[in-house]
């Protein structure tokens, strides 16, 4: 995605105010450690795509439910800790991206150790 330099400087200060309301207003035991891991405007930045890992629990689609449905919540920090002059729409999206790096490395560990069993 070729990203303008505001729409990068606007997401990465959403991702800071996201990131510490996050952790404050979900963060339980059940809820395991959630991150914000990228977020993606569109171009008249008014729409925010932000990327989340959970882990800690088994548990992720009813995490990413109610953090979506607390979207109205975050979307008032947000307007009410920048000076943006679109509150943008957030859209909360689970990010496979640190599980998949995961399995990959548990490949390749598999592959080194079978090669050295030879």
């Amino acid at each position: 995605m070729n990203e303008s330099r505001r729409q990068k400087k606007v997401a990465s200060l959403l991702k800071g105010v996201l990131s510490q309301h996050l952790l404050e207003s979900i963060q339980d035991s059940s809820a395991g450690l959630i991150s914000v891991t990228d977020i993606h405007m569109t171009k008249d930045l008014k729409i925010a795509h932000v990327y989340l890992s959970i882990f800690g629990t088994e548990q992720k689609d009813q995490i990413l439910d109610k953090i979506n449905k607390k979207a109205g919540y975050f979307r008032k920090i947000i307007a009410s800790k920048t000076n943006l002059k679109y509150n943008p729409k957030l859209i909360f999206t689970y990010d496979p991206l640190i599980e998949y790096e995961n399995k990959l490395d548990q490949l390749i560990d598999k592959i080194k150790n079978d090669g050295k069993s030879d």
